[in-house]
């Protein structure tokens, strides 16, 4: 089984498949065709002549990035297979965007960040540690889906990608960044979801 379907390493998906003796489809989980909409709250609607991403804490400097100057750090393709925490998995999505490797990169994150907080368009958070940012080489920040740009129902103009864990951890309408240098609990995780989220160990809940 190639990386290509998971975004993880392959000697990750060895590991997992040792342990839960399952193979692309995590444990608990059913595959589906369609692309559900669950979303808490509104959904925020935000123009890319408006968007800006801010980002802070542990990095060479903070910044404030445009849409362009975003787009300017250079964009990729991936393809992948998402799993959320409601038990349903879609197989083979392509996304375009920034790799969050490639963004580290250029915002010169320090080595003493240890997690990374997603806050969004309409108040929205997720807390991620750094060690699956870096090792999910297919983490991004995503513009479009299977070559469309991404509507405001699936959290564009801008969302987190990170298919190595569940989707709530891909934040929707993602407009910061923050780096820390400790763990601390995101939307979801303030109301018992599991601080990290990896849909083959079925962390759902903490």
């Amino acid at each position: 089984m190639s990386e290509i379907l998971t975004g993880v390493p392959f000697s990750e998906l060895q590991r997992r498949r040792k342990e839960t003796g399952h193979d692309r489809l995590p444990p608990g989980q059913r595959l589906i065709r369609e692309w559900p909409v669950l979303t808490y709250g509104g959904t925020p609607r935000v123009e890319t002549k408006d968007w800006n991403l801010q980002v802070w804490g542990e990095v060479g400097q903070e910044r404030i990035l445009s849409y362009d100057q975003f787009l300017e750090i250079g964009v990729s393709e991936k393809h992948n297979d998402i799993h959320c925490v409601t038990h349903w998995s879609r197989y083979d999505n392509t996304w375009q965007g920034v790799l969050l490797s490639t963004l580290f990169e250029a915002l010169g994150v320090k080595d003493s960040a240890t997690h990374m907080m997603f806050h969004c368009y309409g108040g929205y958070t997720a807390n991620v540690p750094m060690a699956d940012l870096r090792a999910d080489d297919h983490a991004m920040l995503a513009i479009a889906h299977d070559g469309k740009p991404l509507d405001a129902m699936h959290g564009g103009p801008v969302r987190g990608v990170i298919p190595s864990l569940y989707f709530w951890k891909s934040a929707k309408w993602v407009g910061g960044l923050e780096f820390m240098n400790r763990d601390a609990p995101g939307f979801w995780e303030m109301y018992g979801y599991h601080m990290h989220g990896d849909p083959w160990r079925e962390e759902r809940y903490g």
